[in-house]
């Protein structure tokens, strides 16, 4: 039930207060009111009424410094979790058709337990419609390779990165693969796969083609290996998870157009990202998700070491 008094003008400045508050923990410092003021474009008495329901709330406990500004003496994070209106953080991911993303949902999935913060995954393929339902607020955060994400704030979607995960968090790396096994690069002619719904898929596979009269023939990831080892396509980008994952006997090599190389293997990194006007969800990810913690998990999946739960 919410509280009449979240639903008052007052109430927008808790909300987003709590969200605020919510990625601190006991012995920091927060802001001052006019900080706050000026972050969430509220007036300077708005932001101390609001403070003070949180405290008269017992969500958290402040002690006021002086000069040295207000420390956080403690938070009841259940309870601010309720008062900043949030219920369950949903996520959208690929989906986990290799060990990796696997281990990575695993890991994510796990985190959250540890926190004992409500959480719900979805999987969806192709990195702009994981974009779009981001936009669309259907989900709190997305996860997409670090490539997609810069590409993605560059073009000016209100998105921002709330913390990556490192390289091959997110694949272990593309690699051409060939239906014939004389081949060992593209050449005119061929036919070649592209997945228009995955931004790294397109942008590796029109780089890697650049130059080269191919023809591009539209697939969706779950299509492109078997229309490969079918003899359907010449070629394909692929993410050699998948390929070493399955023990397929297909023959691919290193990308080779130079643009590829200047990207640095951000193709390779898994990025959370969120809606910059999705106010305080970055902060709450960066407090709940243990960086190390999930990448210890990927890392025991990956080597067998525990089984994938997600």
């Amino acid at each position: 039930m919410i509280d009449k008094q979240l639903l008052t003008k007052n109430g927008i400045a808790v909300l987003r207060l709590a969200r605020e508050l919510i990625s601190l923990r006991p012995g920091q410092r927060i802001e001052t009111v006019g900080d706050y003021a000026d972050k969430l474009d509220l007036g300077r008495g708005t932001i101390q009424s609001a403070l003070k329901y949180l405290e008269d709330s017992g969500a958290v406990k402040l002690d006021a410094r002086g000069h040295l500004g207000t420390y956080i003496e403690s938070i009841e994070y259940k309870k601010l979790w309720e008062v900043a209106g949030l219920r369950s953080i949903t996520g959208v991911m690929p989906l986990p058709y290799s060990r990796r993303y696997e281990g990575l949902a695993t890991g994510l999935y796990k985190t959250f337990e540890k926190a004992d913060i409500p959480f719900n995954m979805a999987y969806m393929r192709g990195g702009y419609r994981r974009e779009e339902a981001l936009e669309q607020d259907k989900y709190d955060f997305a996860v997409m390779s670090m490539l997609a994400a810069e590409l993605n704030i560059a073009s000016g979607k209100d998105m921002e990165i709330a913390m990556d995960f490192g390289r091959y968090s997110y694949v272990g790396g593309h690699k051409v693969l060939f239906s014939n096994p004389k081949n060992n690069e593209i050449m005119d002619g061929m036919k070649v796969a592209l997945d228009s719904s995955s931004v790294d898929h397109f942008i590796l596979t029109c780089y890697e083609c650049e130059g080269k009269q191919v023809e591009y023939v539209e697939l969706s990831y779950n299509q492109i290996l078997k229309s490969l080892m079918d003899g359907k396509i010449d070629a394909a980008v692929w993410n050699i998870d998948e390929v070493i994952d399955r023990g397929l006997n297909i023959p691919y090599y290193d990308l080779k157009n130079p643009k590829i190389f200047e990207l640095n293997e951000k193709d390779t990194v898994a990025a959370i990202v969120v809606k910059k006007s999705n106010w305080g969800i970055g902060g709450i990810l960066k407090h709940v998700i243990d960086k190390d913690f999930v990448m210890n998990v990927q890392n025991k999946v990956l080597a067998g070491e525990i089984l994938p739960a997600y």
